[in-house]
């Protein structure tokens, strides 16, 4: 008796062919069944359907929203600068389309469309700066939790590296810890679920170069004063690693600020204005496309800080901040906008502190047209120095605009009558 020895072979053969179904494509299985005798070979074919598909993402006025993800099951694809993608799946279903600061959308597909569409919505920040104590007193958090469930509140902004460099938090980035730059203050995931319980958006601020811990622990970073020279990518990577881990944490946006070259005299003293323009603003971009690559596969939505003077001039002003420049690298740009800080004459106007509601309309019209296709603008607006009818008013410039916007007080003390109400704004 011949003894038969079975071998199974398995082999794909995809086949492009057109059928009744729009769009649909096929994919054939062939299974070969071979032996060692003289028993002939038989086969067994399976058609797996295949379903290719096209679409664009917009916003609510109908523009293409830009570097959008859609998902069709374990299939991903991206949007690009005219919001469409292309996808090819095996099993029709719903898609979803995100995009870090925006509100996710599901859309109906059932495999028979060639084309869909798809509306999602940025998700517009209406904010409050919460300070090293307010995030470190039960009491005062507590207090800005009621304000968000009292008013338009929806997002609070909580500092994780502060101004001169010091780390509020229990950072697990051994780097703080080695430069001493640790000083404990709250704990961010306790404060980042109090928020959530809230229905709040977190954001949290990194300030970058201005950093006095670094400079004195590494002075071959230092350009001047207590700023890291924006040019040493050494200095690019500690922050990016806070910022890494801030994401982990829980925050849903890493906003960077001081993400600048000094200004005044400092900048004047420390050599940086023997440098281009293009090599200033290339140094900014850089860290912010560096970081961005980091933070965007995790999740986290990408924002940067501004002078406001720079939205209103070509130049970049000796800083290395151009809009047009870094926020091709962003998913939000925010000038801070604050009329205390513009100089007599603004506008034409001998205080410009008292007009807060045309010099921020004015900064805003001037930065909208200036920011790269899908990076929404929201400017910090004052909350200091002001009585509540004027901090309304420079919110409502921002409102009448369409763009959100967050409150700056270093101290976090906002009174209840400064911020409106969900049924007084729009969107």
């Amino acid at each position: 008796m011949t003894r038969v020895r079975l071998l199974w072979a398995l082999a794909l053969v995809v086949a492009a062919c057109t059928g009744s179904d729009a769009g649909v494509s096929t994919t054939t299985m062939v299974v070969a069944t071979t032996t060692t005798s003289t028993v002939p070979v038989t086969t067994t074919t399976t058609t797996i359907p295949t379903y290719p598909l096209s679409g664009r993402i917009i916003d609510p006025h109908g523009s293409p929203v830009v570097r959008a993800s859609v998902l069709a099951g374990d299939v991903a694809a991206s949007t690009g600068s005219d919001g469409w993608f292309a996808l090819e799946t095996t099993a029709p279903g719903p898609l979803t389309a995100t995009k870090p600061g925006w509100t996710d959308v599901e859309i109906a597909w059932d495999g028979t469309a060639a084309f869909v569409q798809g509306m999602i919505r940025p998700t517009k920040v209406r904010g409050l700066h919460v300070g090293a104590k307010a995030a470190g007193d039960d009491a005062m958090y507590d207090y800005l939790l009621g304000l968000a469930d009292e008013t338009a509140v929806n997002t609070l902004v909580l500092d994780t590296k502060q101004e001169g460099g010091k780390v509020l938090y229990d950072t697990a980035v051994v780097g703080a810890h080695e430069i001493g730059a640790v000083e404990v203050w709250y704990d961010p995931v306790q404060r980042i679920a109090q928020a959530r319980e809230h229905g709040l958006y977190t954001i949290t601020r990194v300030v970058v170069f201005e950093d006095s811990f670094r400079v004195r622990a590494h002075p071959e970073e230092k350009l001047a004063g207590p700023w890291v020279d924006p040019l040493a990518e050494t200095a690019w990577d500690y922050n990016i690693a806070l910022a890494v881990e801030a994401c982990d944490l829980g925050f849903d946006e890493i906003q960077f600020d001081y993400v600048r070259f000094p200004s005044g005299q400092t900048g004047r003293a420390s050599g940086q204005l023997n440098l281009t323009q293009e090599e200033r603003v290339g140094a900014i971009e850089g860290f912010l496309a560096k970081a961005r690559d980091a933070l965007r596969p995790k999740g986290c939505a990408v924002s940067a800080d501004i002078f406001a003077i720079v939205v209103a001039t070509p130049d970049d002003q000796g800083i290395g901040q151009r809009p047009e420049e870094l926020s091709r690298q962003l998913d939000a740009i925010s000038p801070m906008v604050y009329p205390s800080h513009y100089a007599p004459g603004w506008l034409g106007f001998p205080d410009p502190n008292d007009h807060p509601y045309a010099v921020t309309a004015d900064a805003i019209e001037d930065a909208l047209p200036r920011l790269d296709e899908g990076t929404m603008l929201r400017p910090w607006l004052q909350g200091f120095w002001w009585s509540n009818s004027q901090i309304r008013s420079s919110i409502q410039a921002a409102e009448d605009r369409d763009v959100g916007w967050i409150l700056w007080n270093a101290a976090s003390n906002f009174d209840r009558a400064a911020l409106p109400s969900d049924d007084e704004v729009t969107g």
